[in-house]
């Protein structure tokens, strides 16, 4: 090679090395300019003021970042951190990628305040004002491609390696504090294990978290269980919803098995054990659930989520195999099933969660049950919604009763009548009650008028008209309200006798299940059911029961009722507080003439009355003779 040549290169490579030299001695400076700017358009938009004492780059691809504060405008500091170091993958940073290699940080603490109607987070989800999004059409959604970025996204910022110490997380508002600290989270090698302490409004508890994190399979596990043999109690729900959740163990994995564009598939699985719940709204009692696991398979597409039917559900003794599947088009359309077959009877009552079903505690069976449940809603086409619900029995028989005998009903028994969850009345339904009425002591017209407004089929149907519940769900989604429930008088019924007062989830659950019971095992006859029923139904304030309300409506004997008079008593049993609203005077308002011709016409079409036994039955005629007619006239209490 000629001089000259050779000269000229190492002049090349000369200013080359200069060049990288001053670039990397200035590096601190570009970084912080870039940084700022960046700050600058968050601080902007955001309305944040963000302060750091120094950053400065360590090597090729370490950042460190000293005395960071993030203080939302006219609102207390929201986060705090001594000092911030992460490194990056070098070679990620040549392809203009960034991936995690370790994050080292001391000091960081988040700060969650709220003050009456402000709080210092709000930033969060409030950002700046920019013209309106348009609405995606069904081509550029994406829940697909959107889940593999956020999967992507999350294995590239877990670290294999990482160092955090004294992190705290607070959260106070209206005199409620939570604050949630770590004192040390190493983790080495993608493995971690971890101590937290957690103390809500002066109550400590302690947990270890233990798991780990891993890029190449795309999986994440972890296990949480608390200190000598206590219990969790999960933070915040009791505040928020006045819920306390506790339990033992708890834990999940979560693994990323199929990626492509229009498809991915993940598998979560988590096993809980020593769960109990205390939230009034469910059950006034602590509910225990002794063992659950989840094994969930979710196919997520371009433009819907599914859970597949090979994912797997077991509490206790009890397992199924649900599916569900929710797919956006112009609306949403959801797709919901169980089916169970030939398990054994007593697997479902050995199961329940105790504290849940306090009437069926205990029970056992022989036998075997089947379970289908399906569930097809398109939003946008609510009319042509699906909905079915059945429990089969085979060789079922009841071996033991639980703390309640659901054959009660067929003796003499106390009832007692609750106003507002306080007892008000106790009496008897049975001949040693003076205001006891068999059912063949009451007028023929009045099971025929409450049926024809309340359960046409009652002595026909197994205690649910699944045709009405979905009816009545359609109703409920279309006025976006609980406008109409499905309840048969069955259902009523056992409401009544059976449960509690207190209008939570678990009593609706449970007495669909002594519904079933009594209907399908003929525990009580249909007739038996009626006479109860028009003993301990109330037709006003503090009436109960067919004899009560002859007399203060209309001082004679139920026997003696007329066709007219059974059909007003049908009409104010869904409201029979609100009674003195249906008059005027002592007249009947001029909109009970639709609901008499109602009732009037179904009786006649399906030939339980005569066209003449109608004949001048007009609510403008009805005369209200009994006591009733002092208490509608004005006076807040009846006189008896």
């Amino acid at each position: 090679m000629h001089q000259p040549v050779r000269k000229r290169i190492a002049t090349g490579v000369i200013l080359l090395t200069v060049l990288v030299l001053l670039l990397f001695s200035a590096r601190n400076l570009f970084v912080r300019k870039y940084i700022d700017r960046k700050l600058d358009k968050i601080e902007e938009a955001r309305r944040l003021s963000i302060h750091y004492d120094d950053i400065h780059m360590l090597g090729l691809s370490g950042i460190q970042i000293d005395g960071v504060s993030v203080i939302p405008l006219e609102a207390d500091t929201f986060l705090q951190s001594r000092s911030f170091r992460i490194k990056l993958e070098l070679s990620e940073l040549f392809l203009f990628k960034i991936s995690v290699k370790s994050i080292e940080a001391e000091g960081l603490n988040v700060s969650f305040i709220k003050n009456n109607n402000t709080s210092n987070f709000e930033f969060l989800y409030h950002g700046a004002t920019a013209p309106e999004a348009p609405v995606q059409s069904g081509a550029e959604r994406n829940f697909a491609q959107r889940t593999g970025k956020i999967f992507g996204l999350l294995f590239k910022l877990l670290p294999d390696n990482a160092t955090l110490r004294n992190l705290s997380v607070s959260y106070q508002n209206k005199g409620d504090e939570l604050l949630i600290e770590i004192p040390s989270l190493i983790i080495k090698d993608n493995n971690f294990t971890t101590g937290i302490r957690s103390t809500e409004n002066g109550i400590q508890s302690e947990w270890i978290c233990e798991g780990s994190l891993q890029d190449k399979e795309k999986k994440i596990e972890a296990r949480l269980h608390a200190r000598e043999n206590t219990k969790i109690t999960l933070p915040f729900l009791n505040y928020r919803w006045g819920a306390q959740i506790q339990f033992d163990t708890l834990s999940f994995k979560l693994e990323q098995i199929q990626k492509k564009s229009d498809l991915h598939t993940v598998r979560g699985q988590a096993h809980i054990s020593g769960l109990t719940l205390h939230q009034q709204r469910i059950s006034p009692d602590t509910v225990l659930l002794d063992q659950a696991t989840l094994d969930c398979l979710v196919n997520i597409g371009k433009n819907y989520l599914e859970l597949d039917s090979a994912s797997l559900i077991n509490f206790n003794r009890l397992d199924f195999h649900p599916y569900l599947k929710t797919e956006k088009n112009h609306d949403w359309h959801i797709i919901a099933s169980v089916n169970k077959q030939d398990f054994p009877a007593n697997d479902l009552f050995a199961s329940l969660p105790r504290g849940l079903f306090y009437n069926l505690e205990g029970l056992r069976a022989d036998g075997t049950l089947s379970y289908h449940f399906l569930l097809d809603m398109d939003l946008a086409l609510l009319d042509s919604l699906q909905l079915e619900s059945s429990l089969t029995a085979r060789n079922f028989r009841i071996v033991q009763y639980g703390n309640i005998d659901l054959r009660k009903m067929n003796e003499p028994f106390e009832y007692t009548a609750y106003e507002n969850g306080e007892l008000v009345r106790t009496f008897e339904i049975g001949e040693s009650n003076p205001s006891f009425r068999p059912f063949q002591a009451v007028s023929r017209y009045l099971p025929l008028a409450i049926m024809q407004s309340e359960d046409a089929g009652f002595f026909h149907h197994n205690g649910f008209i699944p045709s009405a519940i979905r009816e009545s769900l359609i109703l409920d989604l279309k006025e976006r309200r609980f406008a109409r429930g499905g309840s048969t008088l069955s259902m009523q019924l056992v409401k009544n006798v059976f449960l509690s007062r207190n209008k939570t989830i678990a009593r609706k659950l449970e007495e669909m299940l002594i519904v079933w019971l009594i209907e399908s095992n003929r525990l009580t006859t249909k007739e038996r059911m009626f006479e109860v029923y028009l003993n301990i139904v109330e037709w006003g304030p503090l009436i109960y029961g067919a004899a009560e309300a002859s007399h203060f409506y209309f001082a004679k004997e139920p026997s003696a009722l007329t066709l007219g008079e059974c059909i007003f008593l049908a009409s104010i049993i869904p409201k029979p507080k609100h009674v003195r609203y249906c008059f005027d005077g002592l007249q009947l308002k001029p909109y009970y003439t639709e609901f008499y011709n109602v009732i009037i016409n179904r009786l006649i079409d399906r030939g339980l009355i005569t066209p003449e036994e109608a004949e001048g039955v007009r609510p403008e005629d009805l005369k209200i003779t009994g006591p009733a007619k002092y208490y509608l006239a004005g006076p807040d209490d009846i006189i008896r």
